[in-house]
């Protein structure tokens, strides 16, 4: 997919990436996608998530082959347009507005260091296309499967673009 790379920016004096991704469906469907377990094993980095639909509900993370199972605060829940939690040392931020017959999804990773930047940014585009394979109707492999973007290729654009970086990496690569 050719999508514009993210960027970098500060949430709150914290550093964070930011992606938009415009869908041809509404908010709705959007919001589901990323609040029903079952939609979201298609597109998430844990394929087994659980949330407590509230503010200052939990949320469960599972099968993630880069992380440890874990749990999370959810900070905001506005269906269906704005949903924030706790994701390990991250908080994560989805926002979804209305632009023409469809909308767009903006996603905001308030990280732990600057360093992560560009790694993470580059995590999210594989996750936002699988996302943008299920509700486009395709068959989603979710975001750790060999069919999936080409991960090293879009950090590598992420370093190049001037993103942060520096963090490990998954399996262990070189920060560069």
């Amino acid at each position: 997919m050719n999508v514009e790379l993210g960027i970098f920016v500060e949430r709150d004096g914290l550093p964070a990436v930011r992606l938009e991704r415009p869908f041809a469906v509404g908010a709705e469907e959007v919001w589901r996608a990323l609040t029903e377990p079952n939609r979201m094993a298609a597109w998430f980095p844990s394929p087994t998530v659980h949330i407590e639909p509230m503010v200052g509900g939990r949320v469960d993370f599972a099968g993630d082959p880069y992380a440890e199972d874990h749990s999370g605060t959810v900070l905001e829940y506005d269906p269906p347009r704005r949903l924030g939690y706790t994701w390990g040392d991250d908080e994560l931020l989805f926002e979804i507005g209305r632009r023409g017959e469809g909308c767009v999804l903006a996603l905001t990773d308030v990280l732990e260091g600057r360093e992560a930047a560009a790694r993470n940014a580059a995590g999210w585009d594989v996750c936002l296309d699988e996302l943008a394979k299920l509700l486009s109707g395709g068959t989603p492999s979710g975001p750790h499967d060999g069919t999936a973007t080409d991960w090293q290729a879009r950090y590598d654009a992420y370093v190049a673009a001037g993103m942060p970086s520096g963090a490990p990496l998954p399996d262990g690569g070189d920060p560069g």
